[in-house]
């Protein structure tokens, strides 16, 4: 059974997609802290101008509170043309504004503006809804969903709250993102190797595809791919995603002196 640990997004890209495809359980790390400068707040979308923007989802509460503790701020308004909208409403306005010329968005636009139809308290909520209704729109394989927080025993910094988590839900390997190798040394890597669990690092080439524009923007949000390829959008994701699984022996690792263990 492999596992991923990720934070919850919001209108995540395309590789975080590539990792729930490869996933048997998907574990939402929502009981770790709230970056208000993240990704589980905001993605890029790509413009007529092609340049790409920032949708934000406005959020209130402390500076210090773990992602599923986030309530999303709905009473900030805007102005978008002469008239006060929610942040809702802007956001759907910037994506029709940006993709009502792409080829497949009206084949998609009913099911994703249905994301900015219903009310939403807190920002996982938000985050895992979207998530979830993005992968049936892909036709990915669909993990169990799991939060964190639901969970007994995910506690811990690190590789420790990684190995918590996939004793809990009983998985033997856990697929990492490499930016996991800034904390994963040769004496982390033990552990994996003392609870049996099989570590792979999942590197994930941005691929191409068409897209509306005169220039190709990478790393939008996967709505992007979905309104400009359609039903092709999961065949790309498949395709980047051959070869990215990459099984850890350890050798690649420092050990504490700083020299790789060959």
């Amino acid at each position: 059974m492999k596992a991923v640990i990720v934070q919850p997004f919001y209108l995540p890209w395309i590789g975080y997609f590539g990792m729930i495809d490869e996933a048997d359980i998907f574990v939402f790390a929502d009981n770790l802290q709230f970056l208000k400068k993240s990704w589980q707040r905001r993605n890029k979308i790509k413009t007529m101008n092609n340049t790409s923007k920032w949708i934000s989802v406005p959020v209130t509460g402390k500076y210090k509170q773990n992602i599923n503790e986030v309530a999303i701020n709905n009473s900030v308004s805007y102005k978008q043309k002469q008239t006060m909208v929610n942040w809702k409403e802007k956001h759907w306005e910037s994506i029709t504004s940006s993709y009502s010329k792409a080829p497949y968005f009206d084949d998609y636009k009913d099911d994703i503006e249905e994301i900015f139809t219903k009310d939403w308290d807190l920002l996982l909520d938000l985050d895992i809804y979207a998530t979830e209704k993005i992968s049936e729109l892909l036709g990915l394989k669909v993990p169990d969903f799991i939060k964190a927080s639901d969970l007994n025993d995910a506690e811990g910094i690190k590789v420790d709250y990684i190995m918590n988590v996939c004793n809990e839900v009983g998985a033997d390997a856990y697929i990492s993102g490499p930016a996991a190798k800034d904390y994963i040394d040769f004496n982390e890597f033990q552990k994996f190797k003392q609870k049996n669990v099989d570590l792979y690092w999942f590197e994930f080439p941005h691929p191409l595809y068409p897209q509306i524009g005169s220039e190709f923007i990478p790393y939008l949000s996967t709505i992007d791919l979905l309104f400009n390829t359609g039903e092709k959008s999961r065949d790309y994701i498949r395709k980047s995603s051959e070869n990215c699984l990459q099984l850890e022996e350890g050798n690649t690792l420092k050990n504490d002196g700083g020299v790789k263990n060959e």
